[in-house]
Parts: structure tokens; sequence; C-alpha cells
């Protein structure tokens, strides 16, 4: 499979997210998606595979692991790579 076509997968993947998001109550905003530094080398942000992830329920920031649990554990049940599980909470990537 090409970069490209992963690519697309996370898109895919990253709407479903979302929509789960919003559907039990929370709002978003991202971050990091297209980043250039400020990762670990080999970063999957670096190839448009990562995004971090802004959580808010009832106007309020949900900066905590266990705030993005629902989130993380759908998006595993997905395909993708949670960070929760590494002490990065609001990191979801696509193809590790």
């Amino acid at each position: 499979m090409t970069l490209r076509e992963k690519q697309s997968e996370f898109m895919e993947a990253l709407g479903k997210l979302i929509e789960f998001a919003y559907e039990n109550g929370y709002e978003l905003t991202g971050g990091d998606l297209l980043a250039k530094d400020g990762h670990k080398k080999e970063s999957f942000h670096y190839k448009r595979l990562a995004i971090d992830l802004n959580l808010f329920r009832d106007g309020r920031w949900l900066t905590s692991t266990e705030d993005h649990a629902a989130l993380g554990h759908y998006w595993e049940i997905l395909g993708g790579t949670w960070g929760g599980r590494f002490n990065d909470g609001n990191h979801y990537s696509w193809g590790e």
C-alpha cells in the first residue's frame, strides 16, 4: 500500500472518530496533522498519518489521557494506534 493510500485510509477513519466524538457529546479541534518538526524522529505526524486532537466537553478543555479513553478505544477498534498506550492521550495515528 502506498503512503497516499494509507493517508486516505487515515482520513476515512478520522472522519468516523470525529463523528463518534460529536455523537458522544464531545467537541474537537485538531493539531499537528501537518507537523514539520517538534516530534520524535520518524513520527507519523511527518507522514500525515497522525493527529493530536484537542478534546472539549461543555466548553471545558479535557487534557488528561483518561479524558481521551473512550475515543482512544474506539480508534483502536477502527484499526488505529492511540497514544494513550504510551502516555500521549491526545495522539491518534494510523499504520503503526
